[in-house]
């Protein structure tokens, strides 16, 4: 099989839970904004948008906010120097047809592709990150004044790791994905 950069990058990407202090350059975190901005989505709708808390106290706060109590297990994050909030939006009317007809949340899909565009253009910036769906997602909308109809998903810290967790276990191929039949 030929080496593609992409799946080395794929396999080295890590979920980093322990980060150095250095500040993170916004040209680094604009290369990922602009990955997650290209990314796909059901009928275009695009229906997120990344909020980046790179300004020290300004993430001190929000951090201080949606990882207390029953989230402080993700408190980790708050060491790491930029917090990203993914946030969603109610989306297209066509968009939403399609989630009912086929009982799928599009997306919740859709920002699930931006924000891994987000994570693997970070990695290949040498950047670590870490998803985080574990937080007060009312306490966020709240730090980030957001309206009716939005949302935070999910969180990214994104800073340059102080560690280099091993590989996790993968399934083998063969119990993974096959050809023509289930």
């Amino acid at each position: 099989m030929p080496v593609s950069r992409f799946l080395e990058l794929a396999a080295a990407r890590r979920s980093i839970r322990k980060y150095k202090p250095d500040p993170v350059e916004r040209e680094k975190l604009d290369l990922c904004l602009e990955a997650a901005r290209l990314a796909p989505s059901a009928c275009n709708a695009q229906p997120c948008r990344f909020v980046v808390l790179d300004d020290p106290a300004v993430k001190e706060k929000f951090c201080s906010a949606v990882f207390g109590g029953v989230y402080s297990a993700c408190k980790f994050a708050a060491a790491a120097p930029v917090m990203v909030a993914v946030v969603s939006d109610t989306g297209k009317l066509t968009a939403w047809l399609g989630n009912q007809m086929q009982d799928t949340n599009f997306r919740l899909v859709d920002i699930g592709i931006a924000a891994e565009h987000f994570v693997l253009a970070a990695a290949e910036q040498g950047l670590g990150t870490c998803w985080l769906g574990w937080f007060d997602a009312k306490a966020a909308a709240r730090a980030l004044g957001l309206g009716r109809g939005t949302k935070v998903e999910v969180l990214i810290p994104v800073g340059y790791s102080a560690e280099s967790p091993a590989p996790r276990p993968r399934k083998a191929k063969e119990d993974y994905c096959s050809y023509n039949k289930p």
